[in-house]
């Protein structure tokens, strides 16, 4: 379901069940790595070659510092499926997921804490490019933004009324969003 590169060689995948895949070489090999986890993972993402976090079903978010030798689970507080997830550096990440659900941390995954996106169309996937500049995309054509690091998140006029899955900004001005339908 979702794959990420820290670099041209390093980078990692995630799918339907347990297994966490890594290949250090561009994809010429890859390697499992255990999850702890029988839920399917939805959506990876690594800061560097080590730290890094996956989300999925059922609330579940997992947190590394070893590039993926070990799994922690992190506390969600919620048991709504997972899907999307950005960090801007190791302290400030946030996750959407299922039924407009927002999750955000200031300290890394210690803590996780629920915002309001005030929809409830299912998130499909975020992407900031400061702590607090960030927009999440989903069902319905669903478009929100933030400025305030996700303290409130205002709609945005979208061209389509299709499921937006993916989305990436490269800085506040310049992103894409992918739908369905293409």
């Amino acid at each position: 379901h979702g794959v990420i590169f820290t670099d041209a060689n390093t980078g990692a995948a995630v799918g339907d069940y347990e297994p966490i895949v890594r290949t250090p070489n561009g994809g010429t090999n890859w390697t499992c790595q255990s999850s702890g986890t029988t839920q399917a993972l939805r959506k990876v993402f690594f800061l560097d070659a080590n730290v890094g976090w996956a989300v999925g079903d059922s609330g579940t978010i997992l947190h590394t510092t070893d590039a993926g030798t070990h799994w922690t689970s992190q506390s969600a507080g919620t048991t709504y499926g997972l899907v999307g997830l950005a960090f801007t550096d190791a302290n400030n990440g946030t996750v959407v997921g299922d039924v407009g659900t927002i999750l955000r941390t200031p300290n890394g995954g210690v803590t996780w804490t629920s915002q309001s996106s005030g929809w409830r169309n299912d998130l499909c996937d975020v992407s900031f490019t400061d702590a607090n500049t960030g927009t999440a995309v989903g069902y319905g054509g669903t478009i929100l933004h933030t400025t305030s690091g996700g303290a409130t998140w205002t709609s945005q006029s979208s061209v389509t009324s299709e499921r937006l899955l993916g989305v990436s900004f490269s800085d506040a001005n310049t992103g894409t969003v992918v739908g369905w339908t293409g």
